[in-house]
């Protein structure tokens, strides 16, 4: 499942618009207390009698005792506000059961049985968009981690694994098309105006794999030849008009699935594979076995609606479902503690195949970029966690960037230190180890170590301790020998106060000074808490690049002298050390300005540093324009406020702007001139033309801090001449933070031409609320009550709130004023949408890191939400933890 972010939850009555139970400590889930299930599941028949405000389903399950668990009488049947019609055993009466809260708990006699179970839901009330759901006239489900208990009376656990048949039956007119997972066996109408299909899916799954679709839908379709020569039905299905907009989502997909036959030898095992397009749904997409649901987001594109940014987005989500196949689907987890089995590896196999696709240095970048501002904020906060977790309250918010984005890097880190060859090696073994199980991360972590021939006896730490690792660089020179001593400490984080060290893969490479080249690059284990490594043959002191290609995710401490880092900037030939460079050399002046420890002369110099380094990335002929456009970013303020102990978000960000102003005038002739060369290529998705858009935009940042006036008719003009999302959306971005009569007039356009076009106005709200325009809150405000604003759609409500979320003049107004708005949001939004409610939490949990007159008011607004009278387990969980 890919996060947009967040999975399914447990939570109220969905017949009274799912009320919230009453704020008390959910149970607390150990990792430690798993045990087997005690029955099997070896079938699992659905029923479904459709309808949007009625739906009657009917489940036969065959159960039979668990050799390998310890025997039980009774088998414990997880329900969330389910009405029960009717249950039967062996095709009889069922005396022996009783409700316990929400499940129903049956008394078995036998070893094996027939249980058959009735229920009624009504998919038009479930707001949360969990379990089966209506949405715009059509039903849809969504069943990670929880959600299938919403649906009927199940063992709604990963580990328990079922062969499913499915039949649904509804109005054809409002439901003529009906998917599931798997192969369709049947599809017919009857007589009497009925729609009826049936689906078997021959592989066993747990039940939030589970997925049903019905509605008026339309559908691009192609077919793929696997390389064991089965033949594949694709087809991707949208609302009538969207189909046009689905190209690139299915050839994202054949390129996926003929990458994953090539770099992992994995191929698809069924003869259809189904997209379905969303538009309210909680996450990103899911990965359901053979049916994958999507929001619209991740599906629906063209140029003039889509950004070069969403065409990737799409392109990396249409991988990570279809890889999901088998690392999450064929090889399932065992528990919700596992997350990480299914999902680090998946979110490294989709980095690795856009890599492959595109540029990969920019990609390395992108994905650091988002680890850096998500991740590390969280692994030094209240909410850090292993990504193994021990224990939790609600699973739905441990979908987290640890359990993903820093999964990922721990397993690119078994990789690094494997090599590509033998980790193929581990990988293949334990797929062919774990195939049709529900394994463990051990279980991953044991098949990398036999397959790739590595001791990762100390590395198993990665996957129980949290906390990002801080490293300890020097270089120091004698004689004719560099030295270079390290040395690594693990932060205590909550629940573990003592650390041990972790192995901590470093690529390094030293540069001669005077020739601007190296010897070659060298991969370093450090296992201990210090370690020091001996290079002969430097004549004088080189210049030390570290953590090339970030070969482990830690932050790095060094004290490097200016020069040096500029050198690094100009000349390293590792891109992500070169952008590594040019961030040190930002962050560094940034930090020491802000602190008000720099004299004027030493402002001066640094700036005079910082703007020759640029200078050089604007005039080096060898950069691709989509390379030179990451090292043209300035670190965002997030990654500035993280890396101080007690951040002024407000001082921090004045201090970036009147630097981006600064090197706005310096160089102004050489942004402008990159501007109108980057103006003169055409649209297309050639990384040539990408690039030009990227860079084209990015002068305007610069010049607009400069020259607001000068840079808001180069922007109007950028907008009135383009003919593509990138360029529009790239020019009105500059153009809302501006004071000028071009802002109003171009967003007034903006909304006229895409007015019904739900995506690009959620791009209309998003560049308002992130704006750097002094007057965001008072627009947040009136957004809030435009009549297309809806709090009922996950992706309106995050494209207003949480895009305001990172403004330092908005959110983090010194007034309160943002923090406020935010809490009212999630009280207001907890009863509609649980999961969606808790996302923004942790924007308010950092208050520990903020200067002391901020985190009191942050901690204010946890604490007015902590005493509302009604909260779901979802922000209950994330306040409380918040609060500490």
């Amino acid at each position: 499942m890919d996060i947009a972010r967040t999975p399914s939850t447990a939570d109220g009555n969905p017949q009274l618009a799912d009320a919230a139970p009453e704020p008390k400590a959910p149970p607390e889930i150990r990792r430690q207390d798993y045990t087997p299930f005690p029955w099997l599941v070896p079938t699992t028949r659905l029923d479904f009698e459709l309808g949007l405000e009625k739906t009657r389903v009917t489940a036969t399950l065959e159960i039979e005792r668990n050799p390998d668990a310890e025997n039980s009488p009774t088998i414990r049947l997880n329900g969330d506000g389910l009405t029960l019609v009717s249950l039967s055993c062996d095709d009889g009466p069922c005396e022996g059961h009783m409700m316990d809260g929400d499940d129903l708990v049956v008394t078995l006699d036998g070893d094996r049985h027939r249980l058959t179970i009735v229920t009624e839901i009504d998919p038009s009330a479930n707001s949360q968009l969990s379990g089966l759901y209506a949405s715009n006239g059509m039903l849809c489900t969504q069943c990670e981690a929880e959600g299938f208990r919403r649906i009927t009376f199940f063992p709604d656990r990963p580990d328990v694994l079922s062969v499913y048949t499915v039949s649904m039956r509804g109005p054809a007119a409002q439901f003529p098309i009906l998917l599931s997972n798997g192969n369709a066996v049947q599809n017919g109408e009857s007589g009497d105006g009925m729609r009826h299909a049936e689906w078997h899916d021959p592989w066993p799954k747990p039940s939030y794999l589970f997925a049903l679709v019905a509605g008026d839908l339309v559908a691009r379709k192609d077919r793929f030849t696997t390389m064991g020569g089965r033949e594949v039905e694709l087809a991707v299905w949208v609302r009538e008009g969207d189909l046009e907009r689905t190209e690139h989502a299915m050839e994202s997909l054949k390129r996926a699935m003929t990458w994953d036959e090539e770099t992992f030898g994995r191929e698809y095992d069924l003869d259809v594979y189904n997209i379905v397009a969303v538009s309210d749904f909680n996450m990103g997409a899911m990965e359901n076995k053979g049916l994958n649901v999507f929001n619209t987001k991740y599906v629906l594109a063209d140029p003039e609606t889509a950004t070069d940014g969403d065409f990737d987005a799409i392109e990396g989500v249409i991988a990570h479902e279809y890889f999901h196949n088998w690392s999450g689907n064929r090889v399932t987890c065992r528990d919700w503690f596992q997350l990480s089995l299914k999902e680090g590896f998946t979110v490294l196999r989709d980095q690795l195949f856009s890599q492959d696709m595109h540029s990969a240095p920019v990609k390395r970048i992108e994905d650091v970029r988002v680890l850096r501002s998500v991740q590390f904020p969280e692994d030094s906060g209240p909410l850090a966690h292993p990504i193994r977790p021990d224990s939790y309250r609600e699973i739905s918010n441990f979908y987290t960037s640890t359990v993903y984005n820093k999964g990922a890097e721990v397993i690119r880190m078994m990789r690094s230190m494997a090599g590509e060859e033998r980790f193929r090696k581990g990988t293949d073994l334990y797929f062919d180890r774990h195939d049709g199980e529900a394994a463990t991360c051990e279980d991953f972590v044991v098949a990398i170590e036999e397959g790739a021939g590595l001791d990762l006896e100390q590395f198993r730490l990665w996957y129980s301790q949290a906390g990002t690792p801080k490293l300890k660089v020097a270089l120091s020179h004698k004689g004719e020998t560099a030295t270079l001593a390290l040395s690594q400490e693990v932060p205590p984080t909550p629940g573990q106060a003592e650390k041990q060290p972790m192995p901590i893969p470093l690529r390094i490479a030293l540069f001669d000074r005077e020739n601007g080249a190296h010897r070659g690059e060298e991969l370093v284990v450090l296992e201990k808490e210090a370690a020091t490594l001996n290079f002969d043959g430097f004549v004088d002191p080189p210049v030390l690049s570290v953590n090339r290609g970030f070969t482990a995710p830690v932050r790095i401490e060094r004290d490097v002298a200016r020069a040096d880092l500029a050198f690094l900037a100009r000349n390293d030939d590792d891109p992500f050390a070169r952008y590594e460079a040019m961030q040190d050399l930002v962050v560094g002046h940034l930090l020491e300005v802000a602190d008000e420890s720099l004299g004027e002369n030493e402002r001066k110099a640094a700036r005079e540093d910082i703007g020759g380094a640029m200078k050089a990335i604007l005039e080096d002929d060898a950069l691709d324009d989509l390379m030179r456009g990451e090292l043209m970013m300035l670190p965002g303020v997030s990654y500035l406020m993280d890396q101080v102990l007690l951040a002024d978000p407000g001082r921090i960000s004045a201090e970036r702007e009147a630097l981006k102003a600064d090197l706005g005038e310096t160089l102004g002739e050489e942004l402008r001139a990159l501007h109108s060369r980057a103006s003169a290529i055409g649209y297309s998705q050639d990384p040539q033309a990408k690039g030009a858009r990227k860079v084209k935009s990015m002068a305007l940042t610069y010049l607009a801090a400069a020259n607001p006036a000068q840079a808001s008719e180069l922007a109007a003009a950028q907008y009135d001449a383009a003919d593509n999302m990138t360029d529009r959306q790239g020019a009105l971005m500059v153009l809302t933070g501006l004071d000028t009569a071009a802002r109003t007039d171009k967003l007034l356009d903006f909304y006229e031409r895409f007015r019904g076009n739900p995506l690009v106005i959620d791009k209309w709200f998003a560049l308002q609320a992130s704006s750097l325009h002094p007057q965001v809150i008072r627009h947040v405000e009136a957004l809030a009550n435009h009549p297309d604003f809806t709090l009922r759609n996950p992706n309106r409500v995050r494209s207003l709130y949480m895009a305001f979320t990172g403004t330092p003049q908005g959110f983090h107004a010194a007034s309160g004023e943002g923090y406020r708005m935010i809490a009212d949001l999630i009280l207001a939004l907890d009863p509609i949408n649980a999961q969606t409610a808790a996302r923004f939490v942790p924007a308010l949990g950092r208050w520990r890191r903020m200067e002391e007159g901020r985190a009191a008011l942050m901690r204010e607004q946890l604490e007015r939400i902590a005493a509302a009278s009604k909260l779901s387990r979802d922000t209950y969980e994330q306040v409380t933890r918040s609060l500490g």
